[in-house]
């Protein structure tokens, strides 16, 4: 487990955060620049390691009832990869407006898969769901990156 402070390092680092100190030694991280209401990426530091992470938009997560992930146990690269998606999860065109680490996958703005007969359909991620379009009709959306795929595949679509 990272102490508080290799976990305050970590979010130090990423200089678009914004440190907040609250009640009993806990710390926040904001995004200012978040596109949303929601600007906490970083909830409650605590000095005895514990914390959290604002993950209801990130793909794969699962979350509490307040869209928070516990970081407790994360290491060093888990830690900033998961602040890093929190930051682009929180940013509406899906790029977050800093450099990310290297270790995060940009989600894509939009992917096309084809069928054999040529016909194509756009796969887009908002917010916290993934939505395929024929042309600029809505076919359907899926919680989940890998509903997408295995959905497209039964279908007979590859990606481009």
């Amino acid at each position: 487990m990272l102490s508080l402070d290799e976990k305050l390092a970590i979010a130090t680092s990423f200089p678009e955060l914004q440190r907040k100190d609250v009640s009993l030694g806990r710390i926040n991280f904001h995004y200012v620049e978040s596109d949303y209401e929601k600007t906490t990426v970083l909830y409650h530091l605590h000095p005895n390691g514990n914390g959290f992470v604002y993950a209801e938009y990130i793909p794969g997560c699962t979350v509490d009832a307040k869209g928070l992930i516990n970081i407790r146990d994360y290491s060093e690269d888990e830690l900033r990869e998961i602040i890093a998606k929190s930051i682009q999860s929180l940013t509406r065109s899906g790029s977050p407006k800093v450099v990310k680490t290297e270790e995060v996958q940009a989600v894509p703005d939009e992917e096309i898969w084809v069928d054999e007969d040529g016909n194509r359909l756009s796969v887009t991620f908002v917010e916290d769901l993934w939505y395929i379009y024929a042309g600029e009709n809505l076919d359907c959306a899926f919680e989940t990156y890998e509903e997408v795929q295995e959905y497209l595949e039964e279908e007979g679509f590859d990606k481009q």
